[in-house]
């Protein structure tokens, strides 16, 4: 149980310092953006009523946003770049950022355990299940970008 609370206090400050971080070079440019040539569209009425709703009801979107892959980063871009309020930033970070660090203490140690345990004592068959592993993973990064260009592809089509 200490090796998970350990796991889950580290894991804990290193999603607070890189989410963080992210809300703050969004923050950064989004002020640089204000600044620039693009101000003009930004001061638009469209985006400053989309501003107002992501600076309101952004929160839950950034605590959910922990329990994704790869939507962590833009979230948090977002609501920095959005200038959502730290009052509703911090609640929503510090919430989602337990829940991410406790799910991968147990959850990712757990994992690793099983995997150390599987290659101690049948390395063949941990050699094979990781095998396969990285198999299902490639096959599902080639179906999903197969996929993408060809809706992409048709759309271009319809373009034309």
């Amino acid at each position: 149980m200490d090796r998970i609370a350990l796991a889950a206090g580290a894991l804990y400050v290193i999603v607070l310092l890189r989410a963080g971080g992210t809300f703050a070079v969004g923050w950064l440019a989004g002020a640089g953006a204000r600044r620039s040539r693009f101000a003009e569209r930004i001061s638009s009425a469209k985006f400053r009523r989309a501003e107002r709703a992501i600076q309101r009801w952004g929160a839950p979107m950034v605590a959910v946003s922990f329990l994704t892959v790869g939507f962590q980063t833009a979230a948090n871009f977002l609501a920095g770049s959005m200038r959502m309020p730290l009052s509703r930033y911090l609640p929503a970070l510090l919430v989602g950022g337990a829940a991410w660090a406790l799910i991968y203490a147990t959850a990712g140690l757990g994992v690793l355990e099983v995997l150390g345990r599987l290659f101690a004592e049948r390395t063949a068959f941990g050699v094979s299940a990781l095998a396969v592993l990285l198999l299902a993973v490639c096959g599902a990064v080639v179906y999903r970008r197969r996929r993408a260009a060809l809706s992409s592809g048709d759309t271009a089509a319809d373009e034309v």
